[in-house]
């Protein structure tokens, strides 16, 4: 086992370290959450990851996204993560997919590749997809709900969809879930009511979509360092957990 991963070793074993060396795990969202979510699991020794994002980084992502910096922006959010990767892990295998995941470019991907699939996007249409394709390769999923408008990352917590409550986006995806027969999600999702932003967001040119609906807007959501980043460490930790077995000692 290389040195870079000996610290995880000694809490997690040889043969956790074994599994996640040959797992893949495929992230689609590399922003405020799943780019922490990317960054995790490349530290922990995942041995290959995918990405799929079309996006590319912009000058307000800088508050939030660990991928986004004044040398990266301009970038596809892809190719920056890509980087870091390759920077701490030479020997993971890393494939971008520069694609802005929907039902109509499900067919892009082959889900059945996959050992662990991680959804952090923000469009109902797009989530719901990538959480049926999943079900459909019997491959586990983990899906982040909202995390924009909020100020607590300690009211966070991991539980089944049908458990949630406040969360509005964790409504919308209860609602489309229970349509389409899906009985169970796991969730990182927060009680804590959304705040108002205080002033008109301005439109960074990246086509984002309401959460709710997938409709386009102009505005975007409030966003912290603080909150996304706990969420996608928080996303990465059960899939580390769920992959190799391996949990707290109570």
């Amino acid at each position: 086992m290389s040195d870079i991963f000996s610290r995880t070793q000694l809490l997690m074993g040889d043969e956790a370290m074994d599994i996640l060396a040959g797992s893949r795990v495929a992230v689609f969202g590399i922003g405020g959450v799943g780019g922490y979510t990317v960054e995790a699991l490349a530290r922990s020794g995942v041995g290959a990851l995918d990405l799929i994002d079309d996006d590319k980084v912009c000058v307000t992502n800088i508050n939030r996204q660990i991928i986004a910096l004044r040398s990266t922006v301009g970038m596809y959010k892809v190719d920056a993560a890509a980087e870091r990767i390759r920077d701490i892990n030479p020997d993971c295998k890393v494939t971008c997919h520069k694609l802005f995941y929907m039902p109509e470019t499900a067919d892009k991907l082959d889900f059945s590749q996959y050992d662990y699939v991680v959804d952090a996007i923000d469009t109902v249409s797009g989530k719901i997809e990538i959480i049926e394709q999943a079900k459909k390769a019997g491959i586990p999923v983990i899906s982040s709900m909202g995390a924009g408008n909020k100020l607590d990352p300690t009211a966070f917590e991991v539980a089944d969809i049908y458990k949630t409550s406040v969360c509005p986006l964790a409504k919308a995806m209860r609602y489309q879930l229970k349509r389409r027969g899906i009985k169970k999600l796991k969730v990182v999702y927060s009680k804590e009511l959304p705040i108002e932003p205080l002033g008109k967001a301005v439109d960074d040119g990246s086509g984002q979509t309401d959460m709710r609906t997938g409709s386009s807007r102009r505005s975007t959501p409030g966003s912290t360092a603080f909150v996304p980043s706990v969420v996608g460490l928080i996303i990465a930790g059960e899939v580390i957990k769920d992959l190799t077995g391996v949990r707290s000692r109570k």
